[in-house]
């Protein structure tokens, strides 16, 4: 199908695919990231987080359930890039003092990652009258800006000054 051809259906289906990937990416990437934090707060938030992200990429499969489509992932470079510098952190600074500042950088990042495709995802399921979507989109949107907030307190309130100290 040519660029031309392609509408707003098309765009959702494909970020659809994007973040469907991306969640995949992330399950994989949270249980190294609980592992290796160490603080037990922030490792449960990651460990958390883990339970949570399963959900969204059950409710993503019911979007392409709704949609009479295959679940399927399409290679997300940005989250690949996201997450490819977490491990970075995970290896550069590891055992210092600064890693689990590092960490939650790197998983605030994702979450940021995830907040924009998501708010995007609802707003275009809105556009498209799709308000099954929109509902499943909603509520890991906001879980998502939960999961953000909780990691600014956990920054703020032990992870940064633990890093400085």
């Amino acid at each position: 199908m040519a660029g031309k051809d392609k509408d707003l259906n098309d765009l959702f289906l494909d970020t659809l695919k994007d973040i469907y990937f991306a969640e995949k990416q992330i399950l994989k990437a949270l249980p190294k990231m609980a592992k290796a934090a160490q603080s037990e707060k922030l490792s449960a938030a990651f460990v958390k987080h883990q339970g949570e992200t399963e959900g969204q990429v059950e409710r993503l499969e019911q979007i392409f359930e709704i949609l009479g489509k295959p679940a399927r992932g399409k290679t997300c470079a940005a989250i690949k890039g996201i997450l490819e510098e977490g491990t970075e952190i995970m290896d550069e600074y590891k055992g210092a003092a600064a890693l689990d500042a590092g960490l939650l950088a790197a998983a605030q990042a994702v979450e940021h990652y995830e907040i924009s495709r998501y708010g995007t995802l609802k707003q275009w399921a809105l556009q498209l009258g799709m308000k099954d979507a929109v509902r499943l989109l909603d509520e890991t949107l906001k879980q998502e800006k939960k999961t953000d907030e909780t990691l600014t307190t956990l920054a703020d309130t032990v992870v940064n000054a633990a890093a400085a100290a």
